[in-house]
């Protein structure tokens, strides 16, 4: 975490006063950045008046939308996508205008995101979350082109992946995608099953053993019981599962 008033103060003091200077001016340098909640740059620069800094459930937006106007036009199937990915997010209707913001937002191109995306580094689920998602969305028209692909192996670099794991996520990505049309008919009972709920189950028990389920399957939980790196992958994809089953079931049951 850089405190940009903390190293200011430091540094200033430091060529002051030395050591003792520097001590003096890193203390009040953190008094400043606690009042100002300033934590790095970006915040810095927004708090100056800069482009304003994203929140988590907003910069997967932005990169979904920089990806979608990616090849020059946003089409339909993008647009759809990223309504799927705010039904598999189960954003409350606030998140949900958040999120068509930072679409267009990402669509401007205007973002610097590299500072955003290198403080996930240490949020590996997070990381990986928001590539898979990225590859959706490149998949949304059919086909992942050169550019979109560049794009996403980028942004992965930034996040602290080898480019060859970033593309590694593309291929599982398509294979779900090109699996999805062949099961479409059973979809919603495969979904009522695995969420344990009936047809005729309200909206109240499906949405309390959706959480009830992500909470027990969530990779990070699993990671840290000392579970193998095995066991995390079968967790990172049932919670996949789990959040495409809901999705199935909101769009049938028409509630959010």
């Amino acid at each position: 975490m850089l405190w940009p008033f903390t190293l200011v103060g430091a540094g200033a003091g430091y060529a002051i006063a030395s050591i003792p200077g520097a001590m003096l001016g890193a203390l009040l340098g953190q008094a400043l950045d606690r009042r100002l909640q300033v934590q790095s740059l970006a915040e810095l620069r927004e708090h100056f008046g800069g482009q304003k800094v994203p929140r988590d459930d907003e910069l997967i937006f932005i990169l979904l939308g920089r990806l979608a106007k990616r090849d020059g036009r946003v089409l339909d199937g993008h647009i759809q996508q990223a309504r799927v990915e705010m039904r598999r997010l189960d954003l409350s209707e606030p998140a949900t205008r958040r999120a068509i913001a930072a679409f267009n937002r990402g669509k401007d191109g205007r973002d610097k995101l590299r500072a955003h995306l290198k403080r996930l580094k240490t949020q590996p689920h997070a990381a990986e979350g928001l590539l898979r998602a990225c590859w959706r969305m490149a998949w949304a028209d059919g086909k992942a082109s050169r550019a979109e692909r560049e794009l996403i192996v980028l942004w992965g670099k930034w996040l602290g992946w080898t480019a060859e794991r970033v593309e590694a996520l593309s291929s599982t990505e398509d294979e779900h995608r090109m699996r999805a049309p062949a099961s479409s008919a059973n979809q919603y009972p495969d979904a009522l099953r695995l969420l344990g709920v009936r047809t005729d189950s309200e909206p109240a028990q499906i949405k309390r053993a959706y959480r009830r389920l992500l909470s027990r399957h969530h990779p990070d939980k699993v990671a840290g019981s000392g579970a193998s790196q095995l066991q995390v992958r079968d967790a990172t994809e049932r919670t996949r599962e789990l959040h495409a089953a809901y999705a199935v079931i909101r769009e049938k049951r028409g509630f959010r």
